[in-house]
């Protein structure tokens, strides 16, 4: 699995998974178990304690870092479908708010619609300054549709070393499911075709 990206100094890689079988209040599935995974990647910020107007040196080398996001997500979703996605970013206090989104535009995703097989709706996104240890909800969607009620979800993520000041988290999550149990109308996954993402 490829380690390093170019124009990118790279502390560290993380992915997490979880399976869940039955809801809050143990009832149990409604069909296959939910499963959410992430992957992230923690980086050093070459923006931190200045301001600059051209962010190119994050935003320039983040179509092959979204390359890399897609192939782990796909190790990282243990064989399970991937039919929710969001990202996020953590800052760290350096940084600013922007250096983050830096990384996360649509040269990034991409790739990762790639990876996963397609994804005709924008990618929800949350973002953060932090330290080490500060959690994110990371929010989840419908990879093909937006308004597929039952796949609003979310995963939260923390790291207990990162972000340090100069650093920022570009985080990617996925899941294989809408939530366990949902029965709160509106349209179903069922109903996605076509190139709009509707019936």
């Amino acid at each position: 699995m490829k380690t390093g990206v170019s124009g990118y100094k790279i502390r560290k890689w993380f992915e997490f998974f979880e399976e869940t079988v039955t809801n809050e209040i143990g009832e149990i599935t409604d069909g296959a178990p939910l499963a959410k995974f992430i992957v992230g990647v923690v980086i050093k910020n070459p923006y931190a304690n200045k301001f600059s107007e051209d962010l190119s040196l994050l935003t320039n080398p983040s179509n092959e870092l979204g390359e890399a996001f897609g192939a782990r997500l796909v190790r990282a979703s243990n064989g399970y479908p991937i039919t929710s996605y969001g990202k996020s970013c953590i800052i760290g206090v350096s940084g600013e708010y922007e250096h983050g989104n830096a990384c996360l535009t649509t040269a990034f995703a991409d790739p990762v619609r790639k990876a996963i097989g397609g994804g005709k709706a924008w990618i929800p996104s949350t973002g953060k300054l932090g330290g080490p240890g500060v959690n994110i909800d990371v929010p989840l969607a419908n990879k093909d549709a937006l308004y597929v009620r039952s796949h609003y979800d979310t995963v939260t993520v923390s790291l207990n070393d990162a972000p340090r000041p100069d650093e920022i988290c570009v985080i990617f999550a996925g899941a294989s499911r809408g939530r366990l149990n949902a029965r709160l109308g509106g349209l179903k996954e069922t109903d996605v075709v076509g190139e709009d993402g509707l019936r």
